[in-house]
């Protein structure tokens, strides 16, 4: 797998939502915070989306807005409008909610969530801003656009299969969503997620990384893939991601060693070596530094013990 694939992939909980509707003016709604991430898209007409933080901010036909850390917010037809508290719901729902026969503006919607776990957010995620608004041009982003036709299409018209289309056309979604915008920060952007990836050098070692966390990589040997000294690489990756290679090779191989807990009944012996310690008391260890927890006791809790950034 990729990085964005792994990234989408280890973070992941439970089916994604959505829903297509339409609202007629005057309408407004709050929603409260959810562990995942959520969007929004104007099929027709237009409407605005009060962030949490910052600006409200204007949508149009064609325009996606991506809430990568789903906080509070509202949406309404205008800046005027005041928004009905949705705060019972746990997810976005438009359709829970019959919208009554008004004369005014309607606009068709067409919006979702992912459940993610915000415990252990990956960094590529964590920097992304809090809102991100992919305005609709022609020509940009065609399989975006292409996948919220199909999308629309099946909430729209309902058949045989769409409880399996759905779900997969939602993670095909976010996936366009994050490529457009990781695309949209190509030659702009110096440090950061968006720079590595677009980096030859630096890509080569995430890759590596993300495709083989059981080998006994050092600096020297990432560097080599990267085809710099290792005095080179290691700069050039803290430069673009803050942190070192392997500070970031533990906290990824502690990140996959978790969901395995979580999601297998693999011996602690195979998790360790699937993510590279030879030695179950070196993995025992170095588990517990990451999550405070031995891997025994965090896999009977079911739960998630909190956060730990890469670069400590």
């Amino acid at each position: 797998m990729d990085v964005l694939s792994d990234v989408i992939s280890a973070m992941r909980v439970g089916k994604p939502h959505s829903s297509r509707t339409c609202k007629r003016a005057p309408w407004g709604m709050r929603f409260d915070a959810f562990d995942g991430a959520g969007f929004h898209v104007v099929l027709q007409g237009s409407c605005w989306l009060f962030p949490s933080v910052g600006d409200p901010v204007a949508l149009g036909v064609g325009d996606v807005v991506f809430l990568p850390r789903a906080g509070v917010h509202g949406m309404a037809d205008s800046r005027t409008t005041s928004l009905a508290d949705t705060s019972a719901r746990s997810l976005p729902d438009f359709e829970a909610e019959p919208t009554p026969d008004r004369p005014g503006a309607p606009t068709l919607l067409l919006c979702g969530a992912y459940l993610l776990d915000q415990g252990r957010m990956h960094p590529l995620l964590a920097e992304l801003p809090e809102v991100v608004h992919l305005p609709a041009r022609v020509g940009s982003h065609p399989s975006l656009r292409a996948a919220l036709d199909l999308l629309g299409n099946e909430l729209e018209e309902p058949r045989q299969g769409t409880g399996a289309v759905v779900p997969a056309l939602l993670d095909m979604l976010l996936l366009y969503i994050l490529r457009a915008w990781l695309d949209e920060q190509t030659g702009h952007a110096h440090t950061g997620w968006a720079a590595a990836l677009g980096d030859p050098a630096i890509a080569a070692a995430l890759r590596s990384i993300h495709r083989e966390p059981e080998r006994q990589w050092t600096v020297e040997t990432l560097g080599a893939l990267a085809g710099l000294s290792r005095a080179a690489f290691a700069r050039r990756f803290a430069t673009l991601l803050g942190h070192a290679p392997v500070a970031y090779l533990t906290w990824w191989r502690m990140t996959m060693a978790a969901r395995l807990l979580q999601e297998s009944d693999a011996p602690l012996g195979t998790v360790a070596t699937r993510v590279g310690y030879t030695s179950q008391f070196a993995f025992a260890k170095a588990f517990k530094r990451e999550f405070g927890v031995a891997p025994g006791g965090y896999r009977r809790s079911g739960t998630h013990p909190g956060n730990s950034e890469p670069c400590e």
